[in-house]
């Protein structure tokens, strides 16, 4: 059974607010935020977040914001109590690195690599993993080592997220999903990690219209698509 429902309309914002209402994000919950930089950020959901109202939130992200849209907006509108990420500091991350200077913030940084695969071991449903990167530093302070083929390793455990907030090309009605380029970037894990799977799509195609080699989530993992194009009607698909 396909819990999709495709949200449409000329008002983006409406169609945004009404699929993160649906979602059930709630104070104090952890939201995966697609995007590599700008690319794949899914600007209209994030700034649907800030309206929504919810803080005390930790947002999982390859990076902590850029300029003062986005994720930098939601940092800015101080509904983000940790950010857990790869990349937290850049040219353009002023918003982040003002807030971490004063206190205001809290700062896990994880390998990039690490943050990939934290989240796909929670989509497949282990219980961890052993890896190399980040033994001998102060990332692996505390975690449990272990040697293998005669080289250290540190036990990283799942990364979840209550709600994925994501980025994607087009949807079908079901909700598969395909991707342009590199704005799929941590897209496809943050889907299969989140209890709840809310993507912005440039276009929503009727069944069939999307080549099934090219579908790279599939509708199982998606509650929730926001028609960023001029759909003139929401359609609510189940099969």
């Amino acid at each position: 059974m396909s819990r999709t429902r495709v949200h449409a309309g000329p008002d983006r914002a409406a169609a945004a607010d009404a699929a993160l209402a649906a979602a059930g994000i709630e104070t104090g919950s952890t939201i995966l935020v697609g995007g590599f930089g700008m690319a794949g950020m899914p600007v209209v959901l994030v700034d649907a977040l800030i309206r929504h109202g919810a803080d005390d939130l930790t947002v999982v992200s390859n990076n902590a914001g850029n300029g003062d849209t986005g994720l930098a907006a939601l940092l800015a509108a101080g509904r983000v109590r940790k950010v857990v990420c790869s990349f937290p500091r850049q040219a353009d991350s002023w918003v982040f690195d003002g807030l971490y200077r004063a206190g205001r913030i809290e700062l896990e940084v994880v390998p990039q690599g690490t943050l990939a695969e934290r989240m796909r071991a929670a989509g497949a449903g282990l219980g961890g993993f052993y890896c190399p990167t980040g033994v001998g530093t102060l990332l692996a302070e505390g975690k449990e080592t272990r040697v293998i083929e005669g080289r250290e390793h540190v036990l990283e455990l799942p990364l979840r997220g209550d709600v994925a907030l994501i980025g994607a090309h087009r949807a079908d009605r079901f909700g598969n999903l395909v991707y342009r380029r590199t704005a799929r970037n941590f897209g496809p894990v943050m889907a299969t990690a989140a209890a709840v799977t809310v993507v912005q799509v440039d276009e929503v195609v009727e069944p069939g219209e999307l080549d099934p080699e090219a579908v790279v989530t599939p509708s199982i993992y998606v509650d929730h698509v926001v028609d960023l194009s001029e759909n003139p009607a929401g359609v609510e698909s189940r099969a």
